[in-house]
Order: C-alpha cells, then sequence, then structure tokens
C-alpha cells in the first residue's frame, strides 16, 4: 500500500470544506486543509454571509430609529450614523468567527497548509512550496462573482458584494445589477442607511427560483420601504467618469435604451465555481459546460479518491449546503454512510422581513400533480401583530393526495428560523395534518406555520 502524508486533504476552507475537515479529524484521520486567504471560513464568514449579516443587523436598528418604528413604541430617539463604527462591529464579527474556525482546526489537529493548491496527479497536489499527497482529496473551492461582460469592477464606484459591504460612505444613489437574494440584502443595507436604491432585474419579477407569490409579496414590500425596480431590463454598459457611473438600459425584450446615474452599481447577477487553477486535467478530471464538477450521490468524482463538494458541484450555492455535504463527505471516505437530502435545502433572504422557503414552489409543485394550498397572514399572527411585524405569510403546498407536504414559504420578521420546522416536518414526511395538530406555543411566529397547515385542510383560526 502506498504511503501518504495525509489521509484526507481539502481544498478550500470555506463552509463546506472546513466542516469536511473537522468531521474526518473527528473520526480519526490524519487531515490537511489547504487555503490561500489569511483566514479560514472561506467567502461566507470572511466577505459574505457573516458581515452581510453584521451590516443587516446594525443597519436594521438605524432604519428602526430614523423611519419612526421606535418612537411609535414610544422610544424618541434621534440616530446618529456612525459608518466606521459600524464598519468596524462587522469586522470584528468576522475576526472572531474566522478565528474560532483555526481554533477548531488545532483542536481537531488538522493541519492548514497556507497557499493555492493545484494537482500535480490524482493523490499529488502542489501547496505554495509545499508538495503533499492524500489517500483522499474533497474539492471544496467555493465560487466567485460571475463578473457582467464589458463592465469593469474597480471596488470604488462599480463593486461586487464584497466593495459593497466596505463602501466608506452612504451612496447617494446605488444602482443594483441582479435582483436576486445577494442584490436585495446590499440594497437593503444601504437604502436603510439613507442612499437612494435601484435594483436592475433582467427577468419580469425579483427573486429567480422562489415562490411565484413570495416574489410577488417581496416586489410590494420592498417598493413601501423604498427600494426602487427596474425588471425586464437589460443592462448594456456601465461608463464610470470620475466618481459617478452612467448605466445604460434596454427592456429585455427590446425598446429604446435609457441611462440611470449613481454613485455606486453593485453587480450582483450570481456566482460560478473556482475551478481555474486547480489543474484539474492533471488529476484526469474535467468540469461540465457551467464549470462544475460532477459527482454521484456520495460526492465521489468521476476519478477514484477524488470528491467534491459545494458550490464547485451542482446545486444552489449556499453555505448550509456544502456544511452538510462537508459533514457527509467525510463521514463516506471514513465508511459511513453520509447523505444529503437535496430536495429540502432550505433558501433564506435575510431582508427585513426575511423571506424563506423550502421544497417546491406552488408553480413547480402543480407541474407534478394535483396540490392543496394554505396561506396565512402575518397579520394574523400575535407575536408579528405585537412586533409590528405584520407584512407577509406563510404558504404550505401538500400533494392532494397523500396530504405530505411538498414546500413551504414564509415571508416573516424570522422566517429564516421558523423554516427548520418546516424542514425538518418534510424531511421526516409529515403531512399538513402533522403540522396543525402539533402544538406551538404561544405567542409566537411559529404559529403561523400552523395556521396555514390548517389553511391547507379548511380554515385558520385567526382569520
Amino acid at each position: 500500500m502506498a504511503d501518504y502524508d495525509f489521509d484526507v486533504l481539502v481544498i478550500g476552507a470555506g463552509p463546506g470544506g472546513y466542516v469536511a475537515a473537522i468531521r474526518a479529524a473527528q473520526l480519526g484521520l490524519n487531515v490537511a486543509c489547504a487555503e490561500s486567504r489569511e483566514t479560514l471560513g472561506g467567502t461566507c464568514l470572511n466577505v459574505g454571509c457573516i458581515p452581510s449579516k453584521a451590516m443587516l443587523h446594525a443597519s436594521e436598528y438605524f432604519d428602526a430609529a430614523a423611519n419612526g418604528a421606535m418612537a411609535k413604541m414610544g422610544i424618541k430617539v434621534t440616530p446618529e450614523l456612525d459608518l466606521d463604527a459600524m464598519h468596524a462591529q462587522r469586522l470584528d464579527a468576522v475576526k472572531g468567527l474566522t478565528g474560532g474556525i483555526e481554533f477548531l482546526f488545532k483542536k481537531n489537529k488538522v493541519e492548514w497548509l497556507k497557499g493555492r493548491a493545484a494537482f500535480v496527479d490524482a493523490t499529488t497536489v502542489q501547496v505554495g512550496d509545499r508538495t503533499v499527497t492524500a489517500k483522499d482529496i474533497v474539492i471544496a473551492t467555493g465560487s466567485s462573482v460571475t463578473p457582467l461582460p464589458s463592465v469593469e469592477i474597480d471596488q470604488k464606484v462599480v463593486v461586487d458584494s464584497t466593495g459593497a459591504l466596505e463602501l466608506p460612505k452612504v451612496p447617494e444613489h446605488l444602482v443594483v445589477i441582479g435582483g436576486g437574494v445577494i442584490g436585495l440584502e446590499m440594497g437593503s443595507i444601504w437604502r436603510r442607511l439613507g442612499a437612494k436604491v435601484t435594483v436592475v432585474e433582467y427577468l419580469d419579477q425579483i427573486l429567480p427560483g422562489f415562490d411565484g407569490d413570495v416574489r410577488k409579496e417581496a416586489a410590494k414590500i420592498f417598493k413601501k420601504q423604498g427600494i426602487e425596480f427596474k425588471t425586464g431590463m437589460k443592462v448594456t454598459g456601465v461608463a464610470v467618469s470620475g466618481d459617478k457611473a452612467t448605466i445604460t438600459l434596454e427592456p429585455a425584450k427590446g425598446g429604446e435604451a435609457q441611462t440611470i446615474e449613481a454613485d455606486n452599481v453593485l453587480v450582483s447577477i450570481g456566482r460560478r465555481p473556482n475551478t481555474d487553477g486547480l489543474a484539474l486535467d492533471k488529476a484526469g478530471l474535467k468540469t461540465n459546460d457551467r464549470g462544475q464538477i460532477e459527482t454521484d450521490h456520495d460526492f465521489a468524482t468521476s476519478v477514484d479518491g477524488i470528491w467534491a463538494i459545494g458550490d464547485v458541484v451542482p446545486g444552489p450555492m449556499l453555505a448550509h449546503k456544502a456544511e452538510d455535504e462537508g459533514i457527509a463527505v467525510a463521514e463516506n471516505i471514513a465508511g459511513q454512510t453520509g447523505i444529503v437530502n437535496h430536495d429540502l435545502i432550505p433558501s433564506v433572504v435575510y431582508t427585513f422581513p426575511e423571506i424563506a422557503g423550502v421544497g417546491l414552489t406552488e408553480e413547480a409543485a402543480k407541474e407534478r400533480g394535483e396540490i392543496n394550498v394554505g396561506k396565512f397572514p402575518m397579520a394574523g399572527n400575535s407575536r408579528a401583530k405585537t412586533n409590528h411585524e405584520d407584512g407577509g405569510f406563510v404558504k404550505i403546498i401538500s400533494d392532494a393526495k397523500t396530504d405530505r407536504v411538498l414546500g413551504v414559504w414564509a415571508i416573516a420578521s424570522v422566517a429564516g428560523t421558523m423554516i427548520a420546522q418546516a424542514t425538518q416536518a418534510m424531511e421526516f414526511g409529515a403531512t399538513s395534518e402533522d403540522i396543525a395538530y402539533t402544538c406551538h406555543a404561544h405567542p409566537t411566529h411559529s404559529e403561523a406555520i400552523k395556521e396555514a397547515a390548517m389553511a391547507v385542510r379548511g380554515k385558520p383560526i385567526h382569520v
């Protein structure tokens, strides 16, 4: 048997990679993780999920004080924005959590190989100046921002999601190209802090892939908050002059062009897998036409001993999907059975209110057969009402014959937390009756899930 430097080498220390490395070490394997950033945690912890939530949370407080929401509850304040301090608390959150990963590596005896990794052959990888071998190699290199053709990101006037987190001042006008999750979250931050925000979306509606009712209701809520939308529009150019940008648009279906001037432009049209520079061909691997690495159900690639997870494989580019895949691939390498149910990966938009969903949309469910749908407005939920958070709803879609829940969608202040209950219920084959007859604590936002389940079966109590 060949001798290897490590039992497992994980390439990439994002949510998928660091979790895979730690889990493999917990299972008794000798593990190393290659990462070129100065800190662990990948895009999510450094410039994505975590810092954006720090800014979203802080900007919610500022907006509640500035828009009179606090005054309505008897708290009279006049807020003053200290953007430097707001950025500082964001960086502090990142430092604490990335440092925590480094601590967990040391605790679990995972060796951090610092540098960029590239395959030499199927069992050998060059990491910086060091060449190492491993019996099993996990590719977990994540994704990066998809560029917009002919638009240069200078991280000053034209920014990507990383640059949008670090703007040194509140822009008078921010134009967001892309009406997906990241664009809406970033747009919400700067709108709350005082910017005029215009979102340009190529499709006729925002939030592609989400349930139709959710997309329509979300657009209404965001418009009420002051975000302007230009849907069905294509960006044909962005010209920068000094500290301003001129964005040229035209209808996606054809028509007369128009221009918008802005202080900053955020390009947020999606992400693409990070596979360039890995020298996959030397390991005998190829990517598909979307730049992804194909795997089987166990996350094994076409080359024995090489595995792939997270944003580099097909499926939604979500940190929690990558984390679950990291645990599963480590267990598969160790000879156990690691699985991920890719039909039940929840999605969340951390705006206010939050937007969340799991399973099928109503549109997709109808294509599969007859369904029943139950909806319950948050305006009828006592906790939402007392918190002055009565926008949105919970929607449950079930199979008409079996009553098995096929999808759950919610717009609520804590929808991201609420969706876990729905995901767990669906994982174990719950029916709408199961949810309707499960006792929910009162008063909680989650009672809206119970009432939506009752709506599937007839009529909820509180409407």
